[in-house]
């Protein structure tokens, strides 16, 4: 700033004094013009608390308060003497203001107009301007839309009242890259005037108070947190680290030796290359270790330590039910070796499958996938999801899996793709397309010395097993008829999907003769059984004549309906003929002595089938009474 006398430099203290005049004076509009030229994407409140501290910090520091002399340029409103060094402390409010809407380089410092200022500070309120009217709004929409400099250029323009050449020659000091641009930019708008509107004054502010729920939920969980800290600094204090001696306990976890051996790869089980054939046991339990990597130790001693303590670069998933938790002893190798272009290594501790993946090439990234594998049989322990690409699963399959087919369970009548099988590992298969259309649904046969076996992929490490016939003794699906009812119940899966489901039954446990000779309707019961025993889902469904997905009438979670617990099921449909007219059907298994309708329409019919006319939209209630004469509701 320049000594308004002689027009040479001001000392340094004198600046500083001089700059102070002008802020204070002209506060009001410098905190105008920073808070019109700053982004609006942090929010009024932030915005507004910006825009004083960017003032506030106009002024210069002593050593660096002797400015260059007075420059041309307008002298700002009102004409006072502290308006001399007026467009020195405008310049360097627009500078700042300027640097802090400029984005975050990573790996460079920020500047100190991006750091948040220390003051001003509000707590407990939120503060902004008051609202204008429309075309207040509009105006700040449009300025939402320029780049900074843009908007620099526009406050210049409109509110100080610049010239072109000046405009243009303070945006240059001010350090933007493109003066002409950002002029162009800002255009000949028709509402300059509106910027003297209060919408954009920082300094006529409305408040209003901050989440109370949410500060009370901080509030308390500070004061918790000191507390926890207080707790933990006490007990640090006290002798031997804790409470007092630990008596006969073992050492603290990362130092008991059941845990160290579990990370020790060295100690990794391994079962026979024919222990399937002779064992006793014959699920996971029994696999040999397969892959071409089982011998690399450093492969497997990263296995196992993302397990024991996975860090923050490790995705984590888990089907529902299935504890995440490491190890509980030294766990059992199934396969160690590359898939397409990730390394793969899947373990087994006796309740858990366990998936590690990492790129080809570097460690820093791995997925973890845990899958509940309790209680497996050679029924469900028949094949593992080593990778899924593109929509294409490669599986890993039990040692007594003979061949494996692709069948598309929408084309019974197509015969199943045979698929390679090299030591285990599949080729690529196409898994079952999830879009709505449900134009195809595959699954694998798995061949083996017992009746052939079909599972498909439900979004988990273990697909799970199809099979067809009554609770309490479901068999393979097979044979055309079976396959057709698949085929009109495999778009139900995704109901199912990515639940930790074992094995899915169907159960056609009732057919009827539809009236005005429409043919022959099945009622269909499919039920998801999960590895956890619990939350398995049931599914019941009108299939009529034809070939198309029957129509989904019922569904329960958690019951035991068409389960060995209940074998039963009971569920209606409100249906039109081909005449247009409109019925109540409904259908039990063979354990209903009868069957009854209320609600808009009533009937009763013995046996477990029933249909009465009804009109559109009826709204009825279903009950049966059993052969011990209970009465009984439909699946919910």
């Amino acid at each position: 700033m320049a000594d308004q006398t002689t027009g040479q430099p001001a000392r340094p203290a004198q600046a500083q004094a001089q700059a102070e005049a002008v802020i204070a004076e002209h506060y009001g509009r410098l905190v105008r013009i920073a808070y019109l030229v700053l982004p609006p994407s942090p929010g009024r409140h932030r915005r507004v608390l910006t825009a004083h501290a960017l003032a506030q910090r106009a002024l210069p520091r002593a050593r660096s308060a002797a400015l260059p002399a007075q420059r041309g340029g307008r002298r700002a409103p009102g004409g006072s003497a502290a308006a001399t060094g007026y467009p020195e402390v405008r310049l360097r409010v627009l500078r700042a203001a300027l640097e802090a809407g400029r984005p975050l380089r990573r790996g460079a410092l920020p500047r100190r107009a991006q750091l948040p200022g220390l003051l001003p500070q509000v707590w407990g309120l939120r503060v902004f301007p008051r609202a204008g009217g429309a075309e207040e709004l509009a105006l700040d929409q449009w300025l939402a839309t320029l780049s900074g400099p843009g908007r620099a250029a526009y406050v210049l323009r409109a509110l100080e009242r610049l010239p072109a050449d000046e405009v243009r020659r303070v945006l240059a000091e001010a350090g933007a890259a493109d003066p002409a641009g950002a002029l162009a930019e800002a255009g000949e708008a028709d509402s300059d005037a509106l910027l003297d509107s209060p919408e954009f004054d920082p300094c006529v502010l409305q408040v209003r108070p901050t989440d109370l729920l949410r500060r009370r939920r901080l509030g308390r969980a500070a004061l918790a947190a000191v507390a926890a800290a207080a707790v933990a600094g006490t007990l640090l204090a006290l002798p031997g680290g804790g409470w007092g001696a630990d008596g006969a306990a073992a050492p603290l976890y990362a130092r008991n030796s059941a845990a160290e051996q579990a990370l020790d790869p060295a100690l990794l089980t391994r079962a026979g290359a024919t222990d399937w054939r002779t064992g006793s046991r014959t699920d996971f339990a029994a696999w040999p270790a397969r892959g071409g990597r089982t011998g690399d130790t450093a492969l497997l001693r990263r296995a196992l330590a993302v397990w024991a303590r996975p860090g923050a670069s490790v995705h984590v998933s888990a089907t529902p039910g299935t504890p995440s938790g490491p190890p509980m002893g030294p766990p059992q190798l199934l396969f160690a070796g590359e898939v397409d272009e990730a390394v793969v290594v899947l373990l087994y501790d006796g309740l858990r499958v366990v998936r590690y993946a990492e790129p080809r090439t570097g460690t820093a990234v791995a997925a973890l996938d845990f899958a509940r594998a309790d209680a497996a049989t050679a029924d469900t322990a028949t094949a593992v999801v080593l990778s899924r690409v593109d929509g294409n699963v490669r599986y890993l399959t039990a040692p007594w899996v003979r061949s494996v087919a692709v069948r598309d369970l929408l084309e019974p009548a197509t015969a199943p793709a045979e698929v390679h099988l090299t030591d285990g590992v599949t080729a690529p298969v196409a898994g079952p397309a999830l879009d709505r259309s449900c134009a195809t649904w595959n699954a694998l046969e798995l061949a083996s010395a017992a009746p052939t076996r079909l599972v498909t992929d439900l979004g988990e490490l273990i697909p799970a097993r199809l099979t067809s016939g009554p609770p309490g003794s479901p068999h393979e699906v097979a044979g055309a008829t079976e396959l057709g009812r698949w085929a009109r119940t495999a778009c139900l899966l995704p109901a199912v999907r990515a639940h930790g489901v074992r094995s899915v039954n169907s159960w056609t446990y009732a057919e009827q003769k539809l009236p005005e000779a429409s043919g022959t309707a099945a009622w269909v019961c499919t039920r998801a059984e999960t590895w956890r025993g619990a939350q398995d889902r049931v599914l019941a469904e009108f299939q009529a004549p034809g070939t198309g997905p029957g129509a989904l009438v019922a569904r329960a979670e958690g019951g035991p309906d068409c389960g060995s617990r209940r074998p039963r099921a009971l569920a209606g449909v409100l249906w039109k003929s081909g005449g247009g007219h409109w019925y109540v059907l409904a259908a039990g298994s063979g354990q209903f002595a009868s069957v009854t309708v209320g609600g808009a329409v009533h009937g009763t019919a013995p046996g477990h089938r029933i249909a009465v006319p009804a009109r559109a939209g009826a709204q009825v209630e279903l009950s049966g009474k059993l052969s011990d004469g209970s009465r009984v509701g439909v699946i919910r």
